[in-house]
This record gives C-alpha cells, structure tokens and sequence, in this order.
C-alpha cells in the first residue's frame, strides 16, 4: 500500500478519539444485524466481523446466543476497548489484530460482515488481496455482508480518500461466485449530527 502506513493511522485514530465519538459508531448495528438474521445461521455458525474494532455489533450476536464470533481489526486499541467493554464475555470470542489484506483465517466462516473497511482500499491491489482473503476464508454457500459509502456519500473518511460503491461496482469487485440477495440504504447521523450516506450489501457465495 504504497507509504501509507495503515496500522500507524488507525491506532492514531483510536488513540485520539474516544471510539463512541469516531464519525462511523453505531449504538446498535439495526441494519448488520437485519442481514445477518436474513441469513438464517445456526448459533454455532462461525461469523467474523472485518474492522470490527470497538463496533458494538459483536456484543449483540453474542447476547443474542452467537457463539463462534471472531473479531477482526488492524488496530490493538480498538480491540482493546472492545475487550474490555466485553468483560468476561470477551474469553469466548476470538479476536485478530491483523490487516485484512494479510488475514490467512484459520477456520472457515459461514458469515463475513464489513461495515466500512472496504471502501478504504483505494488501490485496487489492497482489494484484490481482501476478495481473495474472503475467497479462502468463506465457507460455500456463505455471506457476505458489506456496507460502504453510497455513490452520493462522503468523499473521505478519517482524513483518508475512500471507494464510493453501488451494487454493480461491488459486484464487479467480488466477481464471479457471488450473488447479490439484497441491498439495503442506510443514513448514517454521526455522533458529531452530519449525515453519512451508506449502502449495505448481502451475497452469497455460490
């Protein structure tokens, strides 16, 4: 990825910010967790949540009786809070800090969600390695969940350019082997109150 170093800014990031006050937080992921439930998982199906970090979505899947939750963020910071705000709940999750682009899973998962990674890789390297990481970590007859900035979203992020998707751009970027089920439009009130446009994606892999 060039110079641009990707851990150094997201620990930055999380070092600078309370997580409940990054532009992308969520109190309660209605739409991630509306596709997740439309994919009809057994409880004990392995999901692994992409950029996970101090998101709010794996403390949900597991009250909800989740059991083989894997989270996964470049940042130790992020997880770090995510862990401690999880408690003793945190021991049954696994957790990765790693960058995606890199991840060679060790189990193979029914479920993959991103809400916001993707639309950071710029260079179309960075998303090469990210769909051939899904490829080899994603059971068949699995889902993706995918949420990016719509075509009429921001322009960056975090101080960072960004990828804007509609279903055919992402779609294209996934190729073949992947079926759109749905796709859902979300506007995103910041904590700061400004409005961020989002489009949710759901697939299965063939």
């Amino acid at each position: 990825m060039d110079m641009f170093d990707r851990k150094s800014h997201w620990e930055s990031i999380y070092g600078d910010k309370d997580p409940v006050q990054v532009s992308w937080y969520q109190q309660k992921p209605d739409l991630s967790l509306q596709l997740i439930h439309n994919s009809s998982l057994a409880l004990d199906a392995p999901v692994i949540d992409i950029g996970g970090g101090a998101s709010e979505l794996v403390d949900c899947l597991y009250d909800e009786g989740y059991s083989n939750l894997s989270v996964l963020d470049i940042s130790k910071k992020a997880l770090d809070y995510a862990k401690n705000r999880l408690g003793d709940k945190a021991a049954k999750i696994k957790w990765y800090e790693e960058d995606v682009t890199l991840f060679i899973a060790s189990q193979k998962y029914s479920l993959w969600h991103d809400r916001a990674v993707f639309h950071f890789l710029t260079n179309k390297s960075d998303r090469v390695k990210y769909v051939d990481t899904i490829k080899s970590s994603l059971l068949s007859g699995g889902y993706v969940v995918i949420a990016a900035f719509a075509l009429d979203g921001p322009e960056k992020c975090s101080g960072l350019d960004i990828v804007k998707y509609d279903a055919d751009k992402l779609s294209a970027e996934l190729g073949e082997g992947f079926k759109l089920l749905d796709q859902k439009n979300e506007i995103h009130l910041t904590p700061q109150n400004k409005e961020q446009k989002f489009v949710y994606f759901h697939f299965i892999r063939e």
